[in-house]
């Protein structure tokens, strides 16, 4: 690690990522791996900064790059500095090792367990220091945008949805109803808050707990159906005995999404999988279509921000159906 030029590098970041800042927001990434030798990522979420190393590195080398960054990243206004260590088993040490890859406490700086930032106006609830996931994707910030541009007047259905950022954006955007489905009670309690900070009304009804396969069967037993559609699965994922890897199940899952879908709706599909291309990603998407019985025309690509240069691993579409 050639730490000199460090300061220089944060200083140049940031000078590309001033539109950004200049448009109010104040959740992104300053300085993305392909910045830093795929060594590690730096997201910004108001004054909190929050660093992912993707290699493990010794005590000694972490400690010095972690002493590196403190004054420049204090020029740029960060009061604290949170830590995750992301090396490729980190999914398979999570359970075991959690407090070593995602501490609670900053590294440097005075304690933010929460923090409110703007996204394109949009506020959402950041916690720094809770888990590997804080509580938002920077990447997908362009998706997010299209979705509230898109949602006036329509049923939105908002699967994998994590914090409910696009149920946010849809809802912001005149949705006439939107539905958030995820395994986990907490980050859909999560969500409700999030639309607490629009003065968006959040009943029970619309956050949908339980399994996305599910819901889609169950959803499609009711005769529920959506204008637009929103997949953003995990890579991998596990529960009880059974497994989901994107290579070989998003198949499956677009085909289970597009029943839903209303003649003209929309598929936005996503995959943070780094291993598949997007044209391979492509070819799932409109294999799932198919054997759904839905047709649709080449896809609207969408990619991450401006604050991801020469990013490849996210994959992002709208697919206008039949």
């Amino acid at each position: 690690m050639n730490l000199d030029a460090l300061p220089a590098r944060l200083a140049a970041a940031a000078a590309r990522r001033s539109p950004l800042a200049e448009q109010g927001n104040t959740f992104y990434r300053l300085l993305h791996t392909t910045e830093m030798a795929d060594l590690c990522s730096l997201d910004q979420a108001g004054t909190a900064g929050v660093l992912s190393l993707y290699r493990e590195l010794d005590p000694a080398q972490e400690a010095e790059l972690l002493a590196a960054l403190q004054e420049p990243l204090q020029a740029l206004g960060l009061d604290s500095l949170y830590l995750k260590r992301r090396p490729e088993v980190a999914s398979h040490r999570a359970n075991t090792e959690r407090d070593w890859l995602a501490p609670a406490a900053p590294v440097w700086g005075p304690p933010q367990p929460e923090v409110t930032v703007l996204e394109q106006g949009r506020p959402f609830l950041i916690r720094p220091g809770g888990d590997l996931s804080t509580g938002l994707f920077a990447d997908a910030r362009p998706m997010r945008d299209w979705v509230q541009e898109q949602a006036a007047g329509r049923r939105v259905l908002n699967t994998f949805a994590y914090t409910c950022g696009f149920g946010v954006s849809a809802a912001l955007g005149g949705a006439h109803g939107v539905k958030n489905v995820d395994l986990s009670r907490r980050v859909l309690a999560w969500g409700q808050e999030n639309y607490a900070l629009s003065g968006l009304p959040a009943p029970d009804i619309d956050f949908l707990y339980g399994d996305v396969f599910d819901w889609l069967r169950r959803l499609q037993r009711r005769s529920d159906r959506f204008d637009l559609l929103i997949l953003d699965p995990p890579s991998f994922a596990r529960r009880g005995r059974q497994t989901w890897r994107a290579e070989k199940d998003y198949p499956a899952l677009v085909q289970a999404a597009a029943r839903l879908l209303a003649p003209g709706g929309q598929l936005l599909a996503m995959t943070n999988h780094a291993g598949l291309s997007e044209r391979t990603f492509g070819r799932q998407v409109a294999q799932g279509l198919n054997e759904a019985g839905r047709r649709a025309g080449p896809p609207l690509r969408l990619a991450p921000g401006l604050d991801f240069p020469a990013a490849t691993h996210l994959k992002a579409g709208v697919w206008q159906l039949d």
